[in-house]
């Protein structure tokens, strides 16, 4: 659907940034105010994410009208803001086919535009692109400028303060905007503020800065002296002293929805050199009021009526997996203090509130940190805790190291509930949990459960916590089960299998929630389907019985095909010399884009449908 562009007569102009730039500056604020609600009406229509978008709006305004890009390279960290963007690069009419199946990429994608300097997803990475990006601009010798936008969240994982840290040393030519919506504008961002910019970003300030470094260099006590007074004068009325250490010229912070103010500062900071630090004060959702009192909420929605300003509820939905997974540490956790749960900056989506307000003293968001989390619980689990991480796969794959050096090697007993695995839907490429079996199933002292349903899921949870030998990992989907009933909590034997249903010459090996489509598979192809349920170790004993009994072997999983759960059986197979034919189902070797959990599985042939072609054809 495209939304009438009449309505909005100032962005009706703007099919590119060449065109924001010939703007007059004061019709900027205009342009802002309909940018706003051409988001909202068109997230309301696609659904996506929206707050962050909402409040990075006259940044993305600002930045394109007094940078040149696409020449200047600009680098959103995540992209949840990103949308604002889209609109003003080219994409402003195909805005509503955001996430969909065929349409535009959840987060800034290289191949979707030039404008789009770095393909992201996951957090704090810009710092370390955009440097990079700048040390080749230096060496290319054509004045090209480097913009990173990276929010208070994501600044705090160590990658960043790395990053940060190689910058400043190098004395890197190149922009950090510090987008931090967590706090409102308080007094601090107000006229004072706004003069101080100004001041710190103009010419006058600069070059007296550098001429006073100059003249007092050749005394060496007052050099020290003088710097010293500066960093602790600016220090008492910005907070930009650790910025200052690692070697950034600290800006802010100023207000972040004043468009006139930060198109002014960023005017005069285009021209300087070296790294250079900016802080804004933005709010998010702002300029909707519901996405104002409740961002979290309002972060990634579902498509809604902005006129009622409500987001409707689910009708007779079943819980998710997260939902389930929350529920059992609550469980759990009223009889066992020794419980630590660990998230990294992830309580909602992995199901954990109720958990934090419940059991302050055993949580921890650690924040966007994934290699501190993991290692962190290393560490509980040494000191006699018994810890849980609770991560999205597609966030794991950034703390492999840990969990080989810290946990795997030293044995020690930490549960990893592995959210998000398989295919996720809309947020695409970087976000499908294609990889966790394929990169934990050759670390050595690791189990791995795939349970089929919530039941067994519960089941494997309380497993894989009891379990004292070493690290466990129960992988499970995005959304809602299939309504199974939950029993009493039990510990599942250790690497064994169930046989789901009997049937002749094919045996479909399925290790997780694709076995309610294996099943349907199986009534017309009258085959057996065994819910294999462990990964690591593999019910050998059951494998080699069907090997023996059956014609052909088919091994179904949502993961990646290539080091998966199937080419666990494969390797088994081989080394008892067992020549049966064997199918491995699952994610080819390639990224999947978006689009909705069952549009993506029909297209890779891994739903009952596609089994049954995928199996017929092969046979």
């Amino acid at each position: 659907m495209i939304l009438d562009i009449t309505e909005y007569p100032i962005l009706a102009l703007i099919d590119d940034p060449h065109d924001l730039r010939l703007l007059p500056q004061e019709k900027l604020a205009q342009l802002c105010d309909e940018l706003r609600q051409y988001l909202l009406k068109s997230v309301s229509i696609s659904s996506g994410h929206l707050a962050s978008g909402l409040g990075a709006i006259e940044l993305t305004v600002a930045l394109h009208y007094i940078y040149n890009t696409p020449f200047d390279s600009l680098v959103w960290d995540v992209g949840h803001q990103a949308y604002p963007h889209k609109i003003l690069t080219g994409r402003r009419d195909s805005i509503a086919t955001i996430r969909q199946r065929g349409g535009l990429h959840s987060f800034p994608y290289r191949d979707e535009s030039k404008y789009d300097a770095m393909s992201v997803g996951h957090s704090s990475t810009s710092i370390s692109a955009g440097l990079g990006m700048a040390v080749a601009a230096e060496r290319e010798r054509e004045n090209r400028r480097t913009v990173c936008v990276i929010g208070d969240g994501a600044i705090t994982a160590g990658m960043a303060f790395e990053a940060m840290n190689h910058a400043g040393d190098i004395k890197a030519d190149m922009l950090v905007i510090l987008n931090d919506n967590e706090m409102s504008i308080s007094e601090n961002v107000g006229a004072l503020n706004h003069h101080l910019a100004h001041l710190l970003s103009g010419k006058i300030y600069s070059s007296l800065r550098e001429g006073s470094k100059k003249f007092f260099s050749t005394i060496p006590p007052i050099k020290e002296l003088i710097k010293r007074t500066e960093e602790h004068l600016k220090g008492m009325v910005i907070p930009g002293t650790l910025f200052e250490e690692l070697g950034f010229n600290y800006i802010g912070p100023i207000d972040g929805h004043d468009i006139q103010s930060l198109t002014n500062t960023l005017r005069n900071m285009r021209s300087f050199k070296k790294p250079q630090l900016l802080h804004i004060i933005t709010k998010k959702g702002k300029g909707y009021a519901p996405a104002e009192r409740d961002p979290i909420s309002w972060h990634a929605v579902p498509k809604f009526d902005p006129a009622q300003g409500k987001l409707l509820p689910k009708l007779n939905a079943l819980p998710t997996y997260s939902q389930i997974f929350g529920n059992w540490l609550c469980e759990n956790a009223l009889d066992d203090s020794k419980m630590m749960a660990i998230t990294p900056a992830m309580s909602e989506g992995s199901g954990m509130v109720r958990f934090s307000k419940e059991y302050t003293r055993q949580y921890f968001d650690v924040a966007i940190a994934e290699q501190h989390a993991v290692t962190f619980a290393a560490g509980l689990a040494i000191g006699g805790y018994k810890p849980i991480v609770a991560i999205y796969s597609t966030f794991l794959q950034r703390a492999y190291d840990q969990v080989i050096h810290d946990v795997a090697l030293q044995k020690l007993p930490i549960m990893f509930a592995i959210d998000r695995a398989g295919i996720v839907g809309g947020d695409g490429e970087t976000h499908q949990g294609a990889f966790d079996i394929s990169f934990l199933r050759c670390i050595p002292n690791m189990i791995i459960m795939t349970p089929s349903d919530e039941n067994e899921f519960r089941q494997m949870l309380h497993t894989g916590y009891q379990y004292k030998d070493g690290p466990t990992a129960v992988r499970y989907p995005k959304g809602s089960g299939t309504g199974a009933k939950l029993g009493p909590l039990v510990c599942l034997p250790i690497g064994r299998g169930i046989v789901r249903r009997k049937g002749k010459n094919i045996a479909i090996l399925s290790f997780g929630t694709l076995i309610h489509h294996a099943l349907i598979s199986a009534e017309l192809l009258h085959a057996t389907v065994v819910d294999m349920r462990f990964v690591k170790p593999l019910d050998e004993t059951l494998v080699l019985e069907l090997a023996n009994t059956h014609h052909a072997l088919v091994t179904l999983e949502e993961n990646a095909i290539i080091g998966g759960a199937g080419s666990g059986v494969n390797e088994l197979l081989m080394s008892k010399r067992k020549m049966v034919p064997v199918l491995n189902l699952g994610i080819p070797d390639q990224f999947i884009s978006q689009g909705t959990q069952a549009e993506v599985l029909h297209d890779l042939y891994l739903d009952a449908e596609g089994i049954i072609n995928q199996i017929q054809k092969w046979v």
